[in-house]
């Protein structure tokens, strides 16, 4: 059995372990390091990256994300989940940076700014209803980025390898494509490791 922790500092992380379930899997709220070893793959939820950022070294999950990003388990960051996978960000130092990305914060706008959108994402869905929220967008993808979705010529999902990343909630809708397209990609990779 797959199961697929939320990372439980801030954020929409009930709204992520609903989305999970729905997909078939076990969703675990990590709230504690050790708990990282329980899981095969991890979401970084929306929030507010700097917040989260705060949290992060306040319990001492820095360095065990960068350890679970070594070993090949595959990690989904939405909103500012995406801000803390990304190698390069503008005008701020980098967070995980294991994302060969350059991510622009509140590219979007402000709160009041927000909006929702139907999007067409390779490979999960030609109509997603993507909810945008103080979003980030992907400014630069390296070479083995695959651009997954674009609103307005702005990237805001793409993947490389194990890491999958989206600026809009994907948790905040009814629809669960992107999660099970991630949920799939957890699958293959404990597969491999099986092997």
């Amino acid at each position: 059995m797959v199961k697929v922790g939320v990372l439980a500092l801030q954020g929409a992380v009930r709204e992520h372990i609903r989305s999970v379930e729905e997909c078939g899997v076990e969703g675990i709220a990590i709230k504690k390091v050790d708990q990282l070893k329980e899981v095969d793959g991890l979401i970084l939820p929306g929030g507010e990256s700097t917040a989260m950022r705060r949290l992060i070294d306040k319990y001492g999950f820095m360095d065990a994300l960068k350890e679970f990003a070594a070993e090949g388990k595959p990690m989904f960051g939405t909103c500012a989940g995406l801000i803390l996978l990304a190698k390069n960000l503008v005008g701020h130092e980098p967070h995980i940076g294991v994302m060969d990305i350059t991510v622009e914060r509140n590219s979007f706008g402000r709160q009041v700014d927000s909006f929702e959108a139907d999007l067409a994402i390779k490979d999960v869905s030609d109509n997603f209803p993507a909810v945008f929220i103080r979003a980030p967008h992907i400014v630069e993808a390296g070479a083995e980025v695959e651009i997954l979705s674009k609103h307005n010529d702005r990237i805001v999902a793409a993947r490389e390898g194990q890491f999958l990343g989206c600026s809009f909630h994907p948790e905040l809708t009814e629809n669960h494509d992107i999660t099970a397209y991630f949920v799939d990609m957890v699958k293959e990779a404990k597969a491999k490791q099986l092997v």
